[in-house]
């Protein structure tokens, strides 16, 4: 009778398992399903149906995070933006992997469709010391929500065709610290320069309608910092808009540079359109810049900017 009770009880927790294995959680003092979040990851279903949720309790979480392909339509959502930190510091002098070192620097690497970040600290803790990406997505359709982003120079990396969305983050570093060929709006963000140097690099393919879009941001400096571009073109159709935000006294009246690439000021886009603030001024910015009217800007709405024909709305993911 003995056995018949304790097989039947594996049956039950067996069938609990297969219930809540589409939610699992990460802490570090084991009282989750998982120490590390890269083992949560690893143990979640390939290409799900239904989206699947890792929480992540609070905690300094030292790891190298890879989202491969197959993790799809999975969230990691934090217990608190401040206190659930991961954090990793390759840089490029380090990998030792040749001219494209800092493509291997990444803390969190995203290479999955319809991902969900909240609540999370992502940070490049190498400091000052060269290229060090903090997040670099290379996907589409992923939204970061209440997030930092932490780094110095190439934080951000938005690499591929891809569509992103960021809300209400926290963005920080010194050069190029938004860079890539992706599409991706930013709304209500922070964006903090520490030191005088550009704060986006787009690299937007030719073809391409938008590149990197900023609506409702502000951006701001750390203590002595005063002669800071909004953009330069890593490639010559680079494409970034910033509307309807504050710019702080630390960006230079001609507000973009060409990179030394005449060719761009003829084929890449930086606009803006009813901006505020000491950084604002449009009467002496670069004549090849441009300064939308109410109709050219209407065209760089939310729901437009990051329209799929497959997932309409995917943007407004309740999580």
């Amino acid at each position: 009778m003995n056995f018949f009770l304790i097989v039947f009880s594996l049956f039950i927790s067996s069938l609990t398992f297969a219930q809540e294995k589409d939610s699992f959680v990460v802490s570090k003092d084991g009282k989750g399903d998982f120490l590390t979040i890269q083992e949560a990851i690893n143990n979640t279903k390939a290409f799900p149906y239904q989206r699947m949720t890792i929480f992540i309790k609070n905690g300094i979480y030292k790891e190298k995070i890879k989202l491969h392909e197959w993790n799809s339509h999975l969230s990691l959502i934090g217990e608190n933006r401040d206190s659930t930190i991961i954090t990793f510091d390759d840089y490029f002098d380090k990998m030792g992997l040749g001219r494209n070192n800092t493509f291997f620097t990444p803390t969190f690497l995203v290479e999955a469709n319809d991902v969900v970040l909240k609540n999370l600290t992502i940070e490049n803790s190498a400091g000052d010391i060269g290229q060090a990406i903090a997040l670099s997505i290379n996907a589409n359709r992923v939204g970061i929500l209440h997030c930092k982003i932490l780094g110095n120079q190439d934080t951000l990396y938005l690499t591929g065709e891809g569509k992103h969305y960021f809300k209400d983050c926290f963005i920080e570093g010194t050069t190029d610290f938004i860079f890539g060929s992706a599409t991706a709006f930013f709304e209500n963000c922070e964006i903090v320069s520490k030191k005088d140097s550009y704060i986006t690099a787009a690299s937007t393919p030719e073809n391409t309608k938008f590149g990197f879009v900023f609506n409702d941001c502000k951006f701001i400096s750390t203590k002595g910092v005063s002669k800071v571009y909004l953009g330069r073109p890593w490639r010559i159709y680079a494409k970034t808009v910033i509307l309807n935000s504050n710019l702080g006294n630390h960006i230079l009246p001609e507000g973009w540079s060409n990179w030394d690439k005449k060719e761009a000021e003829t084929k890449s886009f930086f606009a803006e359109f009813n901006n505020s603030g000491a950084g604002s001024n449009s009467k002496l910015r670069v004549k090849w810049s441009y300064q939308l009217t109410t109709k050219e800007a209407s065209q760089y709405q939310k729901p437009i900017v990051l329209k799929d024909q497959f997932h309409q709305n995917w943007f407004e993911l309740k999580n």
